[in-house]
Parts: structure tokens; sequence; C-alpha cells
């Protein structure tokens, strides 16, 4: 599943501003986001990826990418890295 990829990953960002600025930078080679989250915010993250060929994986549960990723709130959007 999806969220054992972000579990076995160490090189993750977490949150919007910080995945939309790994996206334009070229450092994000996969994102993630969770489809409970805010459209609103999410939508950006997509399109940016989309624009460019970043692949994009939707998750159910904020809360469930959070703590894959090892933090105790939920998180919106995560990306791995190079």
């Amino acid at each position: 599943m999806s969220y054992e990829k972000v579990l076995q990953d160490a090189n993750l960002i977490i949150g919007t501003k910080q995945t939309v600025r790994a996206l334009r930078s070229g450092h994000a080679k996969e994102v993630f986001v969770a489809q409970d989250a805010d459209s609103r915010i999410t939508d950006n993250i997509i399109n940016t990826a989309k624009e460019l060929d970043v692949p994009v994986t939707k998750v159910d549960s904020m809360k469930k990418l959070g703590k894959a990723c090892g933090i105790d709130v939920g998180a919106a959007a995560v990306a791995i890295i190079h």
C-alpha cells in the first residue's frame, strides 16, 4: 500500500507548502495527497505535479499519512525527494 512506501522512505517533505517547493525545485520524485484534505489546498499540488510530470498517489486519510511520516497530526501532502 502507499502508506508503506512513505514509511520506508527517509527522504520526506511533509506539508503542502514544502511539497510545492520541492516540486518546483525539482527535488520531488513522487507526491502523496490525502483525499480527505481540502481540495482547495491539494488541487494546486496535484496540478503542479502533473505539469512537472511527477507521479501523484492519492491516499484516503490525512491522519494515516501523518502517522506514516512519524508525526502526530494529519498531513495533507507528502513528497518523496531525491
